[in-house]
């Protein structure tokens, strides 16, 4: 027998009404409190006996009894069942990144609701035979005390048209749309996993109700892929802890959760959803200008990556020359790091220190190492440059005279009667190296960092000016992390271990800002040196009010990283890709990068082959 529930001819003593629950007398306020524990106690029992895990936590809804208890008890009914057979907390993240993606929230969780219920019905009904008349109570009610409501909204009319079918009325007209939604609620019968159920939702809000929906804010495959990080910001979390921000988020799921299993939602107009501390939603009306939302997320990134060093000229000066075509809406961020330039030392301005501190460790531990690669590495480059800075003589108009040239005066057409001394060094070279920060590479971040530290160690030994320069991919910003810039001393050298993957990686974008840069540079000869995984990918994730780039994915990301590799060239820069990912993608990397490509299997390679490349580009020029 389910607790909170009669057997045939007794009355429950705390419950007021005729045998099946109907012209119910609401309890009073008074009469409520004074019972309000033990309904509690029911429902609790209720959910727990459904779900068999004493352990799993349940909020009564004694609310919702005064106004059906059986609204109220399916609606345990279905959370404990859920609990049971599914996996609430996948689906709970589901419709938050939904949300993230400006899904419409009470349509999305009144299609989720109906989604649940055709799930877990048919698990309990066959288990527990009193279900069927529960529910049909439940429907029941809900048709009497919110038809005329539930028939304003898409879902609610899905929802209306499933009543009917169960309670085995005459349907009311639909929609054709209206109609095939339902169908396709009905089809979650036999579903196996919560998966499934996420893939149905997808199907029906993007398929029937929102049909523009993925192909302006994102598919299946790009909500799932939303970090935590972009979680966060629809909390604006400021600068919560750790801790703080996990119970923030718990106490925000835990109410979408109850929203989800419920029978009943309450109308209201489309809001974005953040949290404040205490974890309660507080809801912004969503006219929110787009003036508004560009400065929202510019403070976003700026207190997750740090400030911008251009001044506002500058940046609007370079997005409009360099954000074109396939990156027109983006914006470039450069910025010295959070932990050198933060607005607020926060939850990233942890994470980035405590990378910081795993990069330096690893470096200690192989401090020896290090060390040997850096003295080999930049007595070689020493060799080559000692060779170049060997006088050469030339016969030239101007310079020391030559006497034995002497007699071709006024009988010859030569003006060459001098010699001129040529000189070549390292200040006749620049170099820049342009690191991968995506979260692809966060399985070997302390060893990008060494590597890239041991060329910088090197390069400064010998005095060639270069810069360090991280990249990866956040909203429609490209965060371009300077480590150390051209003429910075020595000791700059040390930030390339802050070193830190995060984040998608529009290579093309990238490639270009950086060369626009090198080309100003007064050196002869100019060199790049690209180290990524070769797979640009941007998923381009949409925020409300923002001008979202194109996606910069497959085949062409490739292509545009390509086109900007080989106008590099053009140019004069002598560039080097550096491949450090997956087997699957070395093609495309040697697509991207031509003849000048190497492909290192272990990233400890990569200061020995930018080493050669060093060399054979000192030997050439």
């Amino acid at each position: 027998m389910l607790p909170g529930f009669r057997r045939p001819g007794r009355e429950p003593r705390f419950l007021k009404g005729d045998s099946m629950g109907k012209n119910l007398d609401p309890f009073t306020g008074e009469q409520m409190e004074e019972h309000r524990l033990e309904i509690e106690n029911r429902i609790r029992n209720l959910f727990w006996t459904v779900s068999g895990d004493y352990t799993l936590e349940v909020r009564p809804d004694v609310e919702a009894f005064t106004r059906s208890r059986y609204i109220a008890l399916y609606d345990a009914m279905k959370q404990g069942a859920f609990g049971r057979y599914f996996d609430l907390e996948t689906l709970e993240l589901y419709i938050m990144k939904k949300n993230y993606f400006s899904a419409k929230e009470r349509p999305l969780l009144e299609l989720t609701q109906l989604c649940v219920d055709m799930a877990v019905y048919p698990r309990i009904a066959e288990e527990r035979p009193g279900t069927k008349e529960i529910r049909k109570q439940a429907f029941t009610d809900t048709l009497e005390q919110e038809e005329a409501f539930l028939h304003r909204s898409f879902f609610g009319q899905v929802k209306i048209l499933i009543m009917y079918r169960c309670l085995g009325k005459t349907e009311p007209k639909m929609s054709e749309e209206v109609r095939l939604a339902a169908e396709k609620v009905s089809e979650l019968r036999d579903v196996a996993t919560t998966d499934d159920i996420i893939k149905k939702i997808e199907e029906i809000y993007n398929g029937v109700f929102d049909r523009n929906f993925e192909k302006e804010h994102g598919n299946l495959e790009q909500i799932l892929k939303v970090s935590p990080m972009e979680l966060s910001d629809s909390f604006w979390q400021e600068c919560l802890t750790d801790e703080q921000m996990e119970a923030v988020i718990k106490k925000y799921l835990a109410g979408l959760g109850k929203d989800m299993m419920s029978l009943n939602i309450c109308e209201k107009p489309k809001k974005y959803v953040h949290l404040e501390s205490s974890g309660q939603r507080k809801e912004t009306e969503s006219e929110e200008t787009a003036e508004a939302a560009i400065k929202r997320v510019e403070e976003y990134v700026e207190l997750n990556f740090g400030k911008n060093y251009l001044s506002l000229l500058e940046q609007e000066r370079k997005r409009s020359r360099l954000c074109k075509g396939i990156h027109s809406n983006c914006i470039l961020h450069y910025t010295d790091g959070i932990l050198h330039a933060p607005v607020k030392k926060n939850n990233q301005y942890r994470f980035s220190q405590l990378q910081f501190e795993k990069n330096r460790q690893y470096y200690y531990s192989n401090h020896r190492v290090v060390k040997r690669n850096i003295k080999i590495l930049s007595d070689a480059l020493k060799k080559v440059l000692v060779l170049r800075n060997q006088e050469d003589v030339c016969r030239a108009a101007t310079g020391q005279l030559a006497p034995a040239r002497l007699w071709k005066l006024g009988r010859t057409e030569d003006e060459k009667l001098f010699d001129r001394k040529l000189l070549s060094g390292a200040s006749e070279f620049v170099v820049d190296i342009l690191l991968d920060s995506s979260g692809s590479q966060a399985i070997r971040q302390s060893q990008i960092a060494i590597q890239g530290y041991m060329i910088s160690e090197a390069l400064s030994a010998v005095g060639i000016a270069h810069r360090v320069t991280g990249y990866c991919t956040f909203w429609n910003h490209t965060i371009l992390h300077r480590f150390r810039d051209y003429e910075d001393q020595a000791e700059k050298n040390l930030r390339i271990l802050e070193f830190r993957a995060s984040g998608d990686n529009r290579d093309g974008l990238a490639v270009k800002a950086v060369y626009d840069s090198l080309l100003n540079r007064t050196e002869l000869h100019k060199i790049l040196i690209v180290l990524s995984d070769g797979k640009p990918c941007d998923m381009c994730m949409k925020r409300p009010g923002i001008k979202s780039p194109a996606d910069y994915t497959g085949e062409k990301a490739i292509k545009d990283t390509a086109l900007e590799v080989r106008r590099a060239r053009t140019f004069g820069i002598s560039v080097l890709g550096i491949f450090a990912g997956n087997d699957e993608d070395v093609q495309a990397e040697k697509r991207i990068f031509g003849k000048d490509f190497a492909y290192i299997r272990n990233i400890s390679n990569f200061s020995h082959i930018v080493g050669i490349y060093l060399r054979r580009q000192l030997e050439e020029e």
